[in-house]
């Protein structure tokens, strides 16, 4: 057998139908769902009609909602408790800690495949685990038994080398390869690091870059299984979950990048997008007006240990707010057992909940034209919650140093001290509440039951509802914030489609719909990008979007459209975005006959009395989803 790297090891280990060279299927022995996309997802399971799941374990996490803005997202973690208990779901109430760093603490694994209804659930890859983000439909086919479906993905290689200097954290590091590979087309990629200067980073570093690689929009990173990965997991009490996992030598990748981490200076994130990254000594001195600490990119014990350090016997700039929310209550417990949560007090620093709170703009807005400096994982526009704020991501290092000068600093000209991780971590599993099995799933009134959709037609004849440019995220097609709590209300939560880039868009799509009109969105590169949210599909398709036709379009979106019976298409020639206007009409005719027989499609664009070539990458089982209108109309069929 030839050499292979660690996607190969584990792929081969989990593969249930395909050819790991082209399309295959894997099964999958973990899954996580959040509060804000795991409603849906336990909708979507209800519908196949198991008795439990088929898993070695699934758990299910309040981590998004927890604000409690009036009784919907209540009923929402009542709906997902009893939902849980009758299926055989492990739950994690509200409190107990963001999703990926509580997963990472206690449940993840190396060696195992854990596919989960959020876009950063390769955070676990950190620990050598094989995490996938993906729609909640896909997970809830994966709870139900069915394989995952992956096409094969091209391996980068990212070989490290040297020492950090003691200022350079894991951050600056995925801000290098954020740097290096940008936002745009890293899809069909997937990640592996190895070399030398993996023995000086832990677990939790290495969980940090995981996270962000979901900012290349890579289908995951991982990093091998080795002692620094089993002193965590003994330290967790999980030692016995340990396997050693690395490549072997002379393996084969696509793509290999060198990366000397003695070289490396403090980078930072600019507005409005993780790969706008320029050098903090180029920036230094600019006023910051409110610093947040956290997230599941940067909130584990050794973060804010760190953070509490710089802080202690200091008080932070009067004029500056800092927000810290420790990653879970484990983190929590543990800082406040030794102090640590009390000098961050002192400090003058407001402690959140242990949530995604700021990260997803639930909460901890900035003032307007604000500049916020924060440690998470994305700085769309407005996703603060502050459409003409301005987002910078950097370290914890820096954003605590910011916070105290009440600038933006170069961590190089200070004094960092030296954090010792513990001898063990604080573990109490009580926490958590385990499944019963009872027959009694509580649904509140926001909760309402799926939309059904037709299956596709052989002729679209619609009108382009809007077009919009390059990197348009899921939250530009569908808000967060505050509009979370209408998830499990897909009529509810359609009337927000597109409302931070055009208001009246909803308007226009009904009118669409009511005259048998096909709505069809024109779109520039990466679109999609950013959070799994299956919404910013299903959504669109309640109102009628029937096809997406773009430059590119990020992966789990893609897939996402697919699963709702959108379809999801590219222009053969890039050029011709420029011939398509919004509200001109459109026609793309035999698409049942050209996608069966493997034809071209194209579209006519009447307006403008223009032919356009198009380009799909449909696969067999792609092509008759879509065909059924989409993945529950297939599966229930």
């Amino acid at each position: 057998m030839s050499p292979r790297n660690i996607y190969q090891k584990i792929l081969e280990a989990h593969l249930l139908e395909g050819d790991l060279e082209k399309q295959f299927g894997i099964r999958i022995g973990q899954t996580l769902t959040q509060d804000a996309t795991g409603t849906l997802a336990y909708l979507q399971f209800e519908t196949l009609n198991k008795d439990k799941v088929k898993t070695e374990l699934s758990v299910s996490y309040v981590d998004h909602n927890t604000l409690q803005e009036g009784f919907e997202n209540a009923d929402d973690h009542k709906y997902l408790q009893t939902a849980a208990s009758k299926y055989g779901i492990i739950f994690s109430k509200a409190g107990n800690g963001i999703c990926h760093q509580v997963h990472l603490e206690r449940f993840a694994k190396p060696g195992k495949t854990l596919l989960g209804s959020d876009s950063h659930t390769p955070t676990a890859g950190g620990i050598g685990s094989l995490a996938i983000g993906a729609g909640g439909l896909d997970v809830a086919l994966a709870m139900a038994g069915s394989p995952f479906y992956l096409a094969s993905p091209k391996i980068i290689k990212i070989e490290l080398k040297g020492k950090l200097k003691p200022y350079i954290t894991a951050k600056d590091i995925i801000l290098k390869i954020l740097e290096i590979l940008t936002t745009k087309g890293n899809v069909g990629y997937a990640i592996e690091y190895c070399g030398e200067a993996l023995k000086h980073l832990t677990v939790p570093a290495r969980a940090t870059m995981t996270n962000m690689g979901a900012e290349l929009g890579v289908t995951t990173s991982i990093f091998p299984s080795d002692e620094i990965t089993r002193d965590f997991l003994k330290k967790q009490g999980r030692e016995k979950d340990y396997i050693e996992l690395k490549a072997d030598e002379g393996a084969e990748y696509d793509k290999i990048i060198k990366i000397n981490l003695g070289e490396l200076e403090p980078l930072i994130a600019k507005p409005h997008s993780p790969d706008n990254i320029g050098a903090i000594e180029n920036i230094k001195g600019m006023k910051v007006d409110q610093v947040c600490i956290g997230s599941c990119t940067n909130s584990s014990y050794e973060d804010l240990m760190v953070v509490s350090e710089i802080l202690k016997g200091k008080k932070i700039h009067p004029e500056t707010e800092l927000i810290i929310a420790p990653g879970s209550r484990q983190v929590l417990e543990m800082i406040s057992e030794n102090g640590a949560l009390s000098e961050l007090i002192k400090s003058g620093a407001r402690i959140a909940e242990s949530a995604c709170g700021f990260c997803i703009g639930a909460g901890h807005s900035p003032k307007s034209k604000a500049i916020s400096l924060r440690t998470n994982n994305r700085n769309f526009k407005g996703r603060s919650g502050t459409q003409d704020a301005e987002v910078y991501l950097a370290s914890p290092i820096v954003a605590a140093f910011s916070a105290l000068k009440g600038e933006i600093v170069n961590p190089k000209e200070k004094n960092i001290p030296e954090v010792k991780l513990p001898e063990k971590y604080y573990v109490d599993d009580s926490i958590f509440l385990k499944p019963k099995f009872e027959d009694n799933i509580i649904k509140g009134p926001n909760i309402k039951p799926l939309p059904k959709f037709p299956e596709l037609e052989e002729n679209i004849n619609g009108i382009a509802v809007i077009k919009v440019g390059d990197k348009i995220t899921t939250d530009h097609i569908m808000p967060a914030g505050l509009r979370l709590k209408f998830r499990s209300n897909i009529e509810k939560y359609s009337g927000f489609v597109f409302e931070p880039v055009d208001k009246t868009f909803v308007q226009r799509a009904i009118k669409n719909k009511k005259n048998n009109l096909a709505n069809i969105i024109i779109a520039g590169t990466s679109y999609g990008q950013g959070s799994s949210r299956e919404h910013a599909a299903l959504c669109p398709a309640y109102l009628g979007v029937k096809v997406v036709i773009a430059k590119s379009i990020e992966r789990i979106h893609r897939q996402n459209l697919i699963n709702f019976g959108i379809l999801p298409a590219y222009l053969e020639d890039k050029k011709d975005y420029d011939n398509i206007e919004q509200e001109d009409l459109i026609e793309i005719p035999n698409i049942k006959q050209n996608l069966n027989n493997k034809s071209n499609i194209f579209l006519i664009n009447k307006t403008k009395d223009i032919k356009i070539n198009l380009e799909h990458d449909l696969n067999d089982m792609d092509i008759k989803i879509l065909l059924k209108g989409g993945k529950l109309n297939y599966y229930g069929s």
